[in-house]
């Protein structure tokens, strides 16, 4: 017992071998499920009645609606569901739109294809910019603030590539046809570039607003740490598709936006409409555990505080850029109460920076544990949740996090604790 715990605990089980097996592993079973899924698919809809990409179905459905010249119909439940039933038949389920006007122009894009052709388009062109924004943060020379040591991957080999990939939140991801990879496209780039292109990063950042879930600590980090030309540029970024949208569809378009966010907090936050398994937040935990609204609301307000402050204390000290990056990815989707295991891709980027980090300067006890832990965490979370209440993405996301901070610590007062390599280098 003591020497498998000492083994979890220095991470030596976490060999080349075992990460490109797993890797390759799972990669295919995934190809071999979708392969499934399109083969037993009749047309547009798969073998359980539901429209290949599911969530995909509400983004494509707003999209005819917006060439058509309703762009208000996707605010209305009824309509949307109305469309997305002609599109793919009267038993489809309800996709709802929960997204700002300005995304509207995505979906408008995407409808101007073929559903089928609109699908692979979305996820290949997404997928392609995730996978740029990790092998940019795995290369990025960021620069320690106190020694102006490196703290990238030298030369990194192809081995990432296959891990990116196989992360099983791209599974869910593709699985859903949902925007996870774009979200962790515009996080880790934005952050990738920060401290070399700020403009550009706040543009990046500032583009996350189509998720408004996620953008409270990302203002509060560029701000505790003085970046305000990134800061700005964000604002500005936000202000623009504002005012886009407005010109192109009427002010009255991001009323009927905020008349919908009612049924997003009632039905599908509160009352847990889609299952409390699928979502990944102390929120959703605290609900499923029977807690009343209440309790679960001021434990998720209890947890955004510790987040705020960690951050902010991170973000205005000496520890490695990367770190704080990672921290600031970790904390943006911890922060939400509104979360679901597609939206687990911005733990790749997190993940991305904490390993950065670790090429510099070794790793420390119980992380590379921690890092494979978290890695696996979407391809168990939701089966777990659902099958047994126990709510494990949380918890696997809240260690990596107390992880960092006690690096970070060590970082700042014992600049040489770490030691040792990951496997990969």
């Amino acid at each position: 017992m003591d020497r498998a715990r000492d083994t979890l605990r220095s991470g030596t089980w976490l060999t080349r071998e075992r990460i490109r097996l797993v890797a390759m592993a799972i990669l295919l079973v995934s190809t071999l499920g979708l392969f499934y899924l399109l083969v037993t698919a009749n047309g547009l809809v798969d073998i359980q009645g539901r429209p290949l990409g599911t969530d995909f179905s509400s983004f494509y459905a707003a999209g005819t609606y917006v060439l058509d010249g309703n762009p208000e119909a996707p605010f209305d439940l009824a309509r949307q569901h109305a469309r997305e039933q002609m599109i793919f038949g009267a038993s489809t389920p309800f996709y709802g739109w929960l997204y700002p006007p300005f995304f509207l122009f995505v979906a408008a894009a995407l409808a101007f294809l073929p559903y089928s052709a609109a699908l692979i388009a979305w996820q290949a062109i997404t997928l392609c910019l995730y996978l740029l924004a990790v092998r940019g943060i795995l290369t990025t020379p960021f620069r320690h603030p106190r020694s102006g040591d490196p703290e990238c991957i030298s030369a990194v080999d192809l081995l990432w590539l296959p891990v990116a990939l196989a992360f099983p939140a791209v599974l869910v991801n593709i699985g859903h046809g949902q925007n996870g990879f774009l979200t962790a496209a515009l996080l880790g780039g934005g952050l990738a570039l920060l401290d070399r292109r700020p403009l550009i990063a706040g543009i990046l950042l500032g583009l996350l607003a189509y998720k408004p879930q996620f953008g409270l600590m990302i203002p509060i980090a560029l701000a505790a740490s003085g970046r305000w030309r990134a800061f700005a540029a964000a604002a500005a970024a936000l202000a623009v598709l504002a005012a886009a949208s407005i010109a192109a569809f009427g002010p009255h378009l991001w009323q009927a936006f905020f008349d919908s966010t009612r049924f997003a907090r009632l039905v599908v936050l509160e009352q847990g409409d889609p299952g409390w398994h699928k979502m990944q937040s102390v929120f959703a935990w605290a609900r499923m555990w029977g807690a009343p609204i209440p309790l679960a609301y001021a434990l998720q307000a209890g947890l955004v505080a510790a987040l705020i402050a960690a951050v902010i204390w991170l973000w205005r000290s000496a520890a490695s850029y990367a770190l704080k990056a990672a921290a600031l990815c970790l904390a943006t989707i911890l922060g939400t109460p509104f979360t679901f295991d597609y939206d687990m891709m911005v733990l790749a980027p997190a993940m991305a920076f904490f390993v950065a980090d670790g090429f510099a300067r070794g790793f420390g006890p119980w992380e590379k544990t921690a890092l494979a832990a978290l890695w696996l965490m979407p391809l168990v979370a939701r089966s777990v949740a659902q099958m047994t209440l126990i709510p494990l993405g949380v918890p696997a996301m809240l260690a990596l996090f107390i992880l960092l901070l006690q690096r970070s610590t060590l970082q700042l007062t014992l600049p040489m604790a770490f030691s040792g390599t990951f496997p990969l280098k």
